[in-house]
């Protein structure tokens, strides 16, 4: 059974920074990519970012591009979602996950999906 554990999650005020993290317990994810997804109340889930297990390529949404970055530590069987210049639409519970395959335009569909995290609280005060 994969387990993904998401944190750093937390109160911040618009124009603040940062950094989450999912660690994965699963040593190797070979031919997997890992995403990032966000749902605000009364919204549907909604694709952030991922990655290439291996770092072999990236894929944003357009509404985060420029201010996030996704990132992968494979020592440490942890992918990163690094966020800048926080503003209040951006308040959401995010969910990290793991799909099979390789990176592409698939992996913004929370139905390419294998394993989910439970889920981070970000919440940006105006």
């Amino acid at each position: 059974q994969v387990q993904l554990v998401e944190s750093g999650g937390g109160l911040v005020q618009a124009g603040d920074s940062l950094r989450l993290s999912c660690a994965a317990s699963r040593r190797t994810f070979t031919n997997f990519a890992m995403g990032w997804f966000r749902q605000a109340p009364g919204k549907e889930r909604e694709f952030v970012a991922a990655i290439s297990w291996s770092g072999g390529g990236t894929l944003y949404a357009d509404s985060v591009k420029g201010r996030f970055t996704i990132s992968s530590d494979t020592a440490k069987n942890t992918v990163y979602l690094q966020m800048r210049s926080l503003n209040h639409e951006d308040t959401a519970v995010y969910y990290c996950a793991a799909a099979p395959g390789r990176i592409g335009r698939p992996l913004m569909t929370p139905a390419a999906y294998k394993y989910w995290g439970q889920g981070t609280q970000v919440t940006v005060s105006s």
